[in-house]
């Protein structure tokens, strides 16, 4: 008899919310574990955020990324403080680690939970919405390249430089035409800003004909972005898979959140699918500096991050398709999106679903329902 698999993850709460939601998903994670018996599961907190950058000066320790490097998967929190710039805080620690670690691929499924009610009419309530946006996770508009001169002079510049490049392309396209063909519609819809932006968006048009030839189950449509809001609106329905660049999935994921309930159901999965390097997992949130510290942070995001994270460590370093099993990491997975599936359709939700729980008791009933499923 083999032994059961073993789980590092690096736990990193960082900031705002973070530490009360990576925490509640910690404790259902481990009471998951405890119950089901057929893995093991260990994490170690890492203290890199605000605190550490205002002891250290920096965000992340010098070895951040070897230290990252020894652990089967990360589980994030959130970064920024309202007294450190936006782009110090989020350059300081989560761009530290996607980029440099080829995080490339950043997938967020989307879907409408059990007794959770989306705001759009043109949802169908017998279907809900089901969707999974992928979006380029290492270069693009987020490449850090550009500067300013002339400051503070009426003349002064600043550029920000978008980067493209075929092979980011190529590889992103290829891994959501792969994430489309393991869904039952096999439909992928690829987002750019082709008709004004004539190079780096023309190169995202070119190669998505060419990587669709490999795909001949897949059908694809293009769209622009701006026109793609529209359509998440009016015509949910068509939308099953849909990839874009850094910057169109950022804003679409968020937006594609809030219409499904609430951005704070929203998960997300920062993947190297080669995995050379761990991949890190993370609600998709951000710090909500008005209400952290209050206890009615929504938990569920980090729920299904950490779902998300046990399906792909259980696939093993070896890898696995996308549409493929694995083994007790995905068993345990599907399990957690079962019990989350449940305590929402009982209504037991926090203030922006329109429930009346807090952050404890809706883990509590986590941990309860887990309990209840495997007995």
């Amino acid at each position: 008899m083999s032994p059961i698999p073993h789980y590092r993850i690096a736990s990193i709460p960082a900031d705002g919310i973070g530490p009360e939601v990576i925490s509640a998903a910690i404790e259902v994670v481990n009471v998951l574990a405890e119950t089901l018996k057929t893995f093991t599961i260990e994490f170690t907190h890492i203290p890199w955020g605000t605190a550490f950058y205002k002891e250290h000066g920096r965000y992340m320790s010098t070895d951040a990324l070897d230290v990252l490097r020894t652990f089967d998967a990360g589980l994030f929190g959130s970064v920024g403080a309202p007294d450190v710039p936006d782009h110090i805080s989020l350059w300081g620690l989560l761009l530290a680690i996607r980029s440099p670690m080829q995080l490339y691929a950043n997938v967020r499924p989307i879907r409408t939970f059990p007794g959770i009610k989306s705001p759009l009419t043109t949802v169908d309530p017998a279907k809900g919405i089901d969707w999974v946006l992928v979006r380029e996770n290492s270069e693009g508009e987020y490449s850090g390249q550009g500067g300013r001169s002339h400051r503070h002079q009426p003349w002064e510049i600043a550029t920000e430089v978008a980067i493209f490049t075929r092979v980011g392309i190529e590889r992103i396209m290829r891994f959501a035409f792969e994430a489309a063909q393991a869904r039952p519609k096999k439909h992928l819809t690829v987002v750019t800003k082709s008709n004004s932006m004539r190079n780096g968006m023309v190169l995202w048009d070119e190669i998505a004909v060419e990587v669709a030839k490999d795909f001949p189950d897949v059908t694809w449509d293009k769209m622009l972005v701006d026109a793609m809001t529209i359509r998440m609106v009016a015509k949910p329905d068509s939308i099953d898979t849909v990839v874009g660049t850094n910057l169109h999935m950022d804003i679409l994921s968020d937006l594609a959140a809030a219409l499904a309930g609430s951005i704070g159901i929203a998960a997300s999965s920062n993947l190297d699918p080669t995995r050379k390097s761990p991949s890190l997992f993370e609600p998709v949130h951000g710090s909500a500096f008005d209400i952290t510290g209050k206890g009615v942070a929504n938990p569920v995001a980090a729920f299904w991050s950490a779902a998300e994270m046990l399906k792909w460590v259980g696939k093993g370093k070896a890898g696995a398709n996308l549409g493929e099993q694995g083994g007790a990491g995905e068993e345990a997975a599907e399990v957690l999106m079962k019990c989350i599936e449940r305590i929402c359709a009982a209504g037991i939700m926090t203030a922006d679903l329109g429930g009346r729980e807090d952050t404890n008791g809706v883990t509590k009933a986590m941990c309860e329902e887990i309990r209840k499923t495997a007995s």
